[in-house]
């Protein structure tokens, strides 16, 4: 189901098999200014269609669906280049370690629960449109629960031997689940300096938003699973 909205709104879709969350997100959403609901769909085969059709900018993408589950859906669509201006919010009731790590892979900005008050989910998707990575508090504490810093591998892969030592540290607080203010201070720099090393990181290994970063810093070993 497809919507006119104004251009300068915030477009949002919803997939979600259940119609009446989707009614009750689409209130919520379209009684927030600068918000608008722009298309519907019930499973994730749809969602690829509508998104192609109506050209998002936030998605808001459950994980279990018929057809096609969120999981490949917004693979599909973080794949699509006539979508790269899109960004996938995962929206679920479960908040299972795989879950979270196959949305990044896959390409979600973030990953929030179905529980989320009103004001928490404005708040992400207006913070998934910036580019900002978001994680429900729960969520992003049991992710960084399961992953500990390790040792800078003895031979660095391609996408470290571009990176500074300082920009290696900090893609590596980033991977750890940190905010900028948090690494400011583990650093001894300023919130400034720490953003322009995330904008030269997202340059140098061609991610598009923190999300991308994240998985980067976990690919390189930056990062690793506990055992």
């Amino acid at each position: 189901m497809t919507y006119m909205t104004d251009i300068a709104d915030i477009r949002v879709m919803l997939v979600d098999d259940q119609p009446l969350l989707r009614h009750s997100l689409a209130m919520i959403i379209n009684n927030e200014a600068g918000l608008r609901v722009v298309a519907e769909a019930g499973d994730g085969a749809d969602a690829v269609a509508q998104a192609r059709a109506a050209r998002p900018d936030v998605i808001l993408m459950d994980v279990r669906m018929p057809h096609l589950d969120g999981l490949q859906a917004t693979r599909r669509i973080c794949a699509d280049p006539s979508l790269a201006a899109a960004r996938v919010l995962v929206l679920s009731m479960f908040e299972l370690d795989e879950y979270v790590y196959e949305a990044l892979h896959a390409g979600a900005s973030g990953f929030l629960l179905k529980d989320a008050r009103p004001a928490e989910l404005i708040e992400a998707i207006r913070r998934t449109h910036r580019g900002e990575s978001l994680f429900a508090p729960s969520i992003l504490t049991r992710l960084v629960a399961h992953y500990v810093a390790a040792p800078r591998p003895d031979r660095p892969t391609a996408a470290l031997r571009r990176l500074t030592g300082r920009e290696v540290e900090v893609l590596t607080l980033i991977g750890g689940g940190l905010s900028n203010d948090e690494i400011a201070t583990a650093l001894s720099i300023s919130v400034k300096t720490v953003k322009s090393h995330i904008t030269h990181l997202m340059a140098k290994l061609a991610a598009r938003d923190r999300a991308q970063l994240v998985i980067a810093a976990f690919d390189a070993g930056l990062v690793r699973p506990r055992s």
